[in-house]
């Protein structure tokens, strides 16, 4: 994993002043029990040479989500379960239709390149749409980390995230919260699985000459993308 020597300075002093301040398929049935017979001959085979079978990876309950952009689809795994207080929040805004006209307005390049990045959004501008702040989940309780396409929310303080997020580019793991608690990091919970060329095409588009802040000069789009719609997947 690649840690970014402490782009926190700059990167975290970006998130906090943007934030808002006012299926996979079913196997079949034939192939479900293919796979089940495979796995009983790899435990008997491995019983037999005296090794333990591999105790099965564990899967964790997520909800998909798509947002629809005039640049295609992303679709995101809002980690419920291990995250169930940022992604409930999250799915509050989707369900109660707040996100739809949200946008994508800062892309970043942490590294000139664009390998490492953050592309930002959410309802910048429009706080009568934005619920009150909800409590930090750090990266050290819910065993998420600031990997290649993480989102992740954006905000001020801890405990002062709403409706702004972040999609990381590259794994930035330094924005991770720190073991000795000194930093309580940003709030990941959930990934792109899908649409992550919509998300690394948006940091190809024109920059605003100006920004809020100084720091921010060059990061921000001259027009932010626009999301028409963010759902539920079917079925989720």
């Amino acid at each position: 994993m690649n840690r970014i020597p402490r782009l926190a300075a700059l990167l975290a002093l970006g998130l906090a002043l943007f934030t808002l301040q006012a299926p996979a398929q079913e196997a079949g049935l034939h192939g479900a029990t293919d796979e089940a017979a495979e796995a009983a001959a790899a435990d008997a085979t491995a019983s037999a040479e005296g090794e333990a079978p591999a105790a099965p990876e564990r899967t964790y309950a997520t909800t998909t989500v798509v947002l629809t952009t005039p640049l295609g689809e992303i679709h995101v795994a809002v980690e419920t379960e291990r995250a169930p207080v940022t992604a409930a929040n999250f799915l509050r805004y989707v369900d109660a239709k707040r996100f739809d006209g949200m946008t994508f307005y800062r892309a970043h390049k942490v590294s000139e390149d664009g390998r490492y990045a953050i592309v930002q959004g959410g309802l910048q501008g429009h706080s009568q749409k934005v619920y009150k702040p909800i409590a930090h989940e750090s990266t050290l309780d819910t065993g998420l980390s600031h990997l290649d396409g993480a989102i992740s929310m954006a905000r001020e303080a801890p405990g002062t995230a709403t409706a702004d997020f972040f999609i990381v580019v590259g794994d930035l793991v330094s924005m991770d919260g720190t073991e000795d608690g000194s930093d309580p990091g940003y709030a990941v919970f959930g990934r792109v699985v899908q649409g992550m060329d919509v998300v690394r095409a948006m940091l190809e588009l024109p920059r605003s000459p100006t920004a809020r802040h100084p720091a921010m000069v060059g990061q921000m789009l001259a027009e932010p993308v626009k999301v028409t719609t963010v759902r539920r997947a079917p079925g989720q």
